[in-house]
């Protein structure tokens, strides 16, 4: 069903327009507002999910960069150790042609320096193994709980899409209303709509009093008051809560 257009009404409209349109909007964000509370925590719920796991995929991620950068450290250690494996050998074969033990005691220091480059390689590379080791650990228990969290959010993704979808064609439906229905509500009492909405909890902006009481912070609203506000000469806020007042119970038509 086509909704009706709405008359605009601008800064000069009769108060009475202006407030006739703004409980229009509010009654069409109050059900938006109905449908979007049915679904809870679970949007912001998807969300937090989707941050945490992608914090746990960096995690991994900075793991793997982490041991490969080990890896690349053991093999170079292991090169290292190799080298000096074969300058020992050269060393060795030199000892057996020296003139006298001033070269003797040399190339013995230089084998010396090599075996402790071997002894500091093989240090190296068991820390290095030692600490994949541990990051190989701390992987395993991040992607236990990235699997975890996997499932977890394709569990609210599947309830808050069957939650959606019910109201989907109504949301939609809605906010095109809400699109015309912004249209005849001049800009300066849209910015204040939208200012009392944000500061109060049930998102009601605009009320009508009943039983003496205003609608949204049910304070009392004094007799003259609520003549003013039948009169319909000027826009007339609660003085509690900030609420637009639009219209007393009982000039309410059912």
């Amino acid at each position: 069903m086509t909704s009706k257009p709405v008359a605009t009404a601008p800064a000069d409209a009769p108060v009475a327009s202006k407030l006739e349109a703004l409980l229009n909007l509010q009654r069409i964000d109050s059900q938006l507002d109905e449908i979007r509370r049915v679904r809870g925590d679970l949007p912001e719920e998807v969300r937090d999910l989707e941050d945490e796991i992608a914090g746990y995929e960096v995690r991994v991620s900075k793991f793997d960069e982490e041991i490969s950068a080990l890896n690349d450290q053991i093999k170079q250690r292991k090169q290292n150790a190799k080298d000096a494996e074969g300058l020992i050998k050269r060393y060795e074969d030199q000892q057996q042609n020296v003139r006298n033990n001033r070269e003797y005691e040399a190339i013995a220091k230089e084998i010396e320096l090599q075996k402790l480059e071997i002894q500091i390689s093989e240090k190296k590379i068991k820390e290095a193994q030692y600490q994949i080791e541990l990051k190989n650990s701390d992987i395993a228990g991040t992607k236990q709980r990235l699997d975890e969290r996997k499932k977890d959010l394709t569990n609210k993704k599947t309830e808050l899409d069957v939650i959606v979808g019910e109201s989907e064609a109504d949301e939609k439906k809605l906010m095109e209303e809400r699109a015309g229905a912004t249209q005849p509500v001049e800009d300066r009492l849209l910015t204040a709509y939208t200012r009392i909405r944000g500061n109060v909890r049930n998102g009601l902006a605009v009320v009508t009093v009943k039983r003496d009481a205003c609608g949204g912070c049910f304070n009392t609203v004094p007799p003259q008051r609520q003549a003013d506000i039948i009169s319909h000469k000027k826009i007339i806020v609660c003085e509690h809560c900030g609420r637009v007042l639009a219209d007393v119970e009982a000039r309410i038509v059912a």
